[in-house]
């Protein structure tokens, strides 16, 4: 996983493990769960809005979509994960416990995992939201089926809509601990030199050296360590605060391009 101070390590050269570019008329089951971490909510409030079209799959959040949840409010969200666990409904287990302030299971979800590798490399071609109150994010999360232990995150990009510019847009990066003590939280915001509402690539190497995010095929931050255990990748569109008054400002869009992911851990000595 060596690489340059500046330029990311190319993928393994052999075709990707877990690979959509989102060319079928329907979302692929065999690929992604339609819902955000649904065992915290109800189907209805978790359920992605999205359309394909013609330059990949298009996330919406809608003018009629509900908060993800009653006490989370105002924030409504469309995301597409690799798979769902969750204990038993009124447990606190399941993945994502990303929030200190007792979350419960309230639809119980059983283990599914599509696709949750220890250590990886994965590029995502995005374009972001510029759309008022939206962030487009990108995230590798502790699946926690083996163990609650399993909290951290690996995340790829959060690009806030009114951090898009035309010559560079602001992201945050990095590694998220959650409650995972072996783990330390190493966040930083970043700037690349590109308009984020353009397609373009961010790119996650982890493993035993540690983590690598890039864009573009350029490092812009860099973890000496990482989690060591199964992630899904989950890629969500949020949109935060009070609805938009107008209701011609929505579908609130951004798309999603292309994905491609290998599973390295067979290579981790």
């Amino acid at each position: 996983m060596m690489a340059s101070p500046d330029r990311l390590p190319e993928p393994p050269a052999r075709e990707p493990d877990f690979q959509d570019d989102f060319t079928t008329p329907l979302l692929r089951e065999d690929r992604w769960v339609g819902h955000y971490l649904p065992h915290w909510t109800s189907p209805e409030r978790s359920r992605a809005r999205y359309e394909i079209d013609g330059s990949g799959l298009r996330l919406r959040i809608d003018a009629d979509q509900p908060d993800w949840r009653e006490e989370d409010a105002p924030l409504r969200v469309s995301n597409l994960q690799t798979g769902v666990f969750s204990g038993p409904a009124g447990s606190p287990r399941g993945t994502h416990r990303h929030r200190p302030d007792g979350l419960v299971v309230r639809t119980e979800t059983p283990e599914h995992v599509l696709w949750a590798p220890t250590a990886g490399h994965v590029e995502v071609t995005v374009s972001a939201s510029v759309d008022e109150g939206c962030m487009l994010a990108a995230w590798l999360v502790g699946t926690e089926h083996l163990s609650e232990e399993d909290t951290g995150e690996i995340c790829m990009f959060e690009i806030d809509a009114d951090a898009v510019g035309e010559g560079k847009s602001h992201a945050r990066c990095g590694v998220k601990a959650h409650s995972d003590k072996r783990l330390t939280t190493d966040m930083a915001e970043v700037v690349v030199p590109l308009d984020a509402s353009k397609p373009h690539t961010w790119t996650a190497v982890w493993g035993p050296s540690g983590t690598i995010i890039g864009c573009e095929g350029i490092v812009v931050k860099h973890v000496p360590h990482a989690p060591d255990y199964p992630l899904f990748l989950l890629i969500d569109l949020f949109e935060i605060g009070p609805r938009s008054e107008t209701a011609g400002l929505y579908p609130k869009t951004a798309h999603i391009h292309r994905v491609h992911g290998w599973d390295t851990s067979s290579a981790v000595p």
